[in-house]
Formats: structure tokens, sequence, C-alpha cells
């Protein structure tokens, strides 16, 4: 049905990318499913139990119609588009629209600030933007360099009303050819320093994106997969829309708050196959009653963005008899370490390098590292994964480079380790390591090993000021029900670390907390802790 003609792979010999000259998502996916195999694409369902479903047939005449008000509004190939709706259907339906005239859309979640919005439309140089009419009025400041504005809902004056334009406009031919290389899709990372970056991906990328699809979802056609992602992050075109729709399945939906029986009674009820969520997120429902839900349909577990606890991962195996695969990624490579489908998951393994993708430790100079040797842990460069680069920062996207010994390579800013058997295994960020009277000790290590004990709800450790040593391992643990923040409890936690990882690594403070301050997508805010602990 479509271009995939890199069949091979990690479990039938030497991978090669075959990325096609042109690359419309919306016309060499979208639509060559609706014309060839239609099936469900989209499944979706709010707090308040409404729901609705869509095929791929369905998907193609709406985002024709959409594309076709887009270009009714003057917009055109190459003009960005900020795009910040929530977990509902017309998310899908704008950012499709969108690549079929070849805009560039820049999908970012709803909790931005005013001035957040205000930022990415001037830094973006947007045309335009569609978000709920609620939200309006944090539109102010953003509004002044639109040319055009749509809403969803009862729109303010001047403004389009997103529903009205897609009944009203009819599905002219809207499709635009896009290259390759032409910019496809943005979004914007924060990083430790500065203003968020525009991070811009080119049509190859979504392309790409089919691999992880492919060798670490597992997906196939008439497939449900739940990624819990939200709407702002490429991780959610990773699972939710560009991986899942190249491969012929369908994405269920949610729209509502994190409630840990709601998730497994939707996973029973929609009889999700493949499910994605963070570490987090799992740690929390195998706290439930896990066999009071028919899950028997599902078959994998993945999950991505922050590290996968080993004793989290054996819980959920345990109690639901599927293990976890985790993956690696970043918004500038899309998913590029892969416990893939050929061989059981490495449970706190981020997986081997993907099909078509050269991932190794180097040192800061670009030599690559033997194996169980500290480094940060790069890419090869060029690869069809690769952004374009940061959005007008030609300065900050050279700064990722190095040129080695061994060719040229992108540093993610993590440090890791590759096994003799090829497995990464992350160790931290560059600026998370801790540097304690000499010793480099990587947070992952400790949090791994206070989760194991009983006690232990939630964790996360960081570095703290200390006259003596520069710095201490700090820990901030939320504890499960029945146990108490009591001194004896920080000593009994101090000698479990000593005896499950090197003594040295031990927490020399423990704070108790009844809940660690985390982002929009569930990760634990370590910088947080660290300003204020």
């Amino acid at each position: 049905m479509n271009r995939m003609s890199d069949r091979s792979g990690p479990a039938d010999g030497a991978f090669e990318w075959a990325i096609p000259q042109s690359f419309n998502f919306a016309v060499d996916v979208v639509d060559r499913w609706a014309e060839q195999a239609d099936g469900p694409c989209l499944i979706w369902e709010d707090e308040s139990g409404r729901s609705k479903s869509f095929s791929y047939s369905d998907m193609s005449l709406l985002t024709k119609r959409l594309a076709a008000a887009f270009k009714n509004t003057g917009a055109r190939k190459g003009d960005r588009i900020l795009i910040v709706l929530p977990r509902i259907p017309e998310w899908q339906i704008a950012v499709v629209a969108a690549l079929r005239i070849g805009a560039i859309p820049i999908p970012c979640i709803e909790m931005l600030t005013n001035r957040d919005i205000a930022y990415r439309m001037r830094n973006s140089g947007a045309k335009g933007f569609i978000c709920r009419a609620e939200h309006a009025d944090r539109y102010a400041e953003a509004s002044e360099s639109a040319v055009w504005r749509m809403a969803l809902g009862d729109a303010p004056q001047g403004w389009q009303e997103l529903g009205v334009a897609i009944e009203a406009t009819d599905p002219l031919a809207t499709s635009e050819e896009v290259s390759a290389e032409d910019p496809a899709i943005m979004y914007y990372t924060s990083g430790s320093t500065g203003y968020p970056k525009g991070v811009l991906h080119a049509a190859r990328g979504l392309y790409a994106w089919r691999m992880s699809a492919r060798y670490w979802l597992d997906l196939r056609p008439g497939e449900t997969i739940w990624c819990t992602a939200d709407t702002g992050w490429s991780k959610a075109g990773t699972s939710i829309l560009f991986g899942p729709w190249s491969a012929g399945a369908c994405s269920f939906f949610y729209d509502g708050p994190f409630s840990p029986p709601k998730r497994l009674e939707l996973l029973s009820r929609y009889r999700v196959t493949v499910y994605c969520a963070p570490s987090t997120e799992l740690n929390r429902l195998v706290e439930e009653d896990i066999a009071a839900f028919d899950l028997s349909a599902l078959r994998r577990t993945v999950s991505s963005g922050e590290a996968m606890n080993p004793a989290v991962a054996a819980k959920w195996k345990r109690a639901v008899g599927v293990d976890v695969a985790e993956a690696y990624g970043q918004t500038e490579t899309l998913m590029i370490a892969l416990n893939m489908t050929v061989s059981a998951p490495r449970h706190g393994s981020m997986g081997t390098s993907a099909p078509g993708i050269k991932l190794a430790v180097v040192d800061d100079d670009g030599k690559c590292l033997p194996p169980q040797m500290e480094g940060n842990i790069a890419m090869r460069a060029p690869s069809p994964q690769l952004m374009l680069g940061y959005w007008q920062d030609p300065e900050r996207t050279d700064a990722c480079f190095v040129d080695g010994p061994d060719g040229r390579w992108y540093l993610t800013g993590d440090l890791g380790v590759q096994d003799p058997d090829g497995y990464f295994w992350y160790r931290g960020r560059t600026d998370d390591v801790i540097n304690s009277a000499g010793y480099r000790i990587g947070p992952l290590e400790v949090e791994n090993a206070l989760m194991e004990h009983q006690a232990v709800l939630e964790c996360a450790v960081v570095g703290t000021p200390d006259v003596d040593r520069g710095e201490v391992v700090t820990a901030f643990v939320v504890l499960r029900k029945g146990f108490s923040g009591s001194a004896e409890q920080k000593r009994v936690l101090q000698d479990h670390v000593k005896k499950v990882t090197a003594p040295y690594k031990y927490p020399r403070r423990i704070e108790f907390r009844e809940a660690l301050p985390k982002t929009p997508t569930g990760k634990i805010m370590r910088r947080a802790l660290r300003d204020r602990g």
C-alpha cells in the first residue's frame, strides 16, 4: 500500500533505508490506506463517556476539507501553524491537514501560558493558530502577529470556527508535493538554559517514524494502540499518529484525567493490543487490582520518555504477563534505541541501535569508547531521523555535533554505557551526574536501588551542595501507605542502597515528600528538586 521497500531489519540481515524523493504523510499514508485497505484509524473517548470513531476514509475526507479551509485563509506550503489542542480528534485532523498542504504544524500542549504562546508565535513566524474557543483570551498577544486564527467551539469575533470550516469547505485538490528534505513539522523543547528551542524535522523524519512502529511497537493493521503522551510532544507523533497510521493501525485517544482504575478499565473495554506509557504511570497501575480487569488482548507494553525502572517492569510482568520493552529517543532524533521484538527486552536498558541508526558511546572529542565505559550517547550523522536543526539557531545546532575519528556524531546530551551485547544503558543527563568527593554517581542507579525497597512508592535523586564533598547524593522519597518518614526509615533505606549498589552511592540525605514535581508528561523534575532541595 505504500513505499515500504525497506523491509530488512535486525532479524533478516543488513538494513538499508529507502527514503522516497517525496513524502506527504496525508497522501502517502492516510489517503492510501483509505483507498486500498480502509479500516479504523482513531477511537476517541472523553471523561464524560462521549466517544467517536474514524476510519482512514473518514480522516482522508476531513483533512482534505480542513486543508482547503487552510488554503482559503491564505496558508501556503512552508507556513507555520500553531496547533494547541488537547487529546481530541481535531488534533489529528489539524496536524494532517497542515501536512497535506505542505504547511508546518507546531503541536503544543494546552498548559502553555500567554507568554509561552506569544513567544512561539514570534519565534516561529507562524501565520495562524488553532485552539479551543474557551482559551481564546490567552491569545491576545499572539493574535497581533497572526494572519488568521481558528477556534474549536463558539469562536470570538474575528476568528473562524474550526468545525464550521471543516463542514462548509469542499475537499478540492489541496495536496502539495513535499520533498523528503522539505521542512514538515516543528516541536518546541526546553533545554537547561535559554528559551525553548524549535526542533524542525523534514518529511523524511515523518517517513522514518514507521521504523519504530514496526520494530518496537510491533503494530499491525487493525490493531489498537494506546499511547498516553500529551499532544505537544514528539512522542505523540511516534506512537499516536505517524507510527501507528503508517502501520495501518488504530490509535485510542482519551481526553480525561489520570486515574489508574480508569486506565485499566479502558485498556480492557477497548481491547487495546499495544500500550505505551512512561515508567511513572505503570508504577501507579501496578498498585491496582489488575486481576479484576480483562487485559487478555494486550500483547505488548512499551515505554519511553524516561528511564524504565526495572522493579516496576518486573511488577508489571508479574501482574499482566507482558514484558515492558523500553526505547530511547529525543525530539531531535525520534526513536533511536529500541528493545525490539526479535529478542526479550532487557529491563532497564534503552535497547540496541534502531534499524538504520548507528549509536555509540563517545568521549567529548567524538572518539568511540569501549564497552562499559561511560560517555556521551551519540548518533552518527547524517540520518533520516535527525532533525534539520534548531529553528533559526545555527550556532546551537552546530554545538550538538562533534567530528571524531570515526565520523560526525550528534551528541544527545545524555550519558550512558554500551554493554558487550550492544545494549545501551542510561546514566543520566550530562547535568544530572553527581560529583561527590571525586566519585561520579548517576542518579538513576540510586533510584533503581531505592525502588526495590517495599517502602518506596516513588523517588528522585539529585546532587545537593556540600562543603566537604562538593555534592552529596540526596534522595526525595514518596513512601507507600503504612510507612512513616522517620529517622529509622531513613537509616533502613540507606542501608538497603549500600547492599544493592556500591556503598559510596548511598543517599546521605533523604527527604520524605507527599509528591514529587513532574512535567505535564509525567517526568520527575530533578532540576526543581535541586533548586528547592
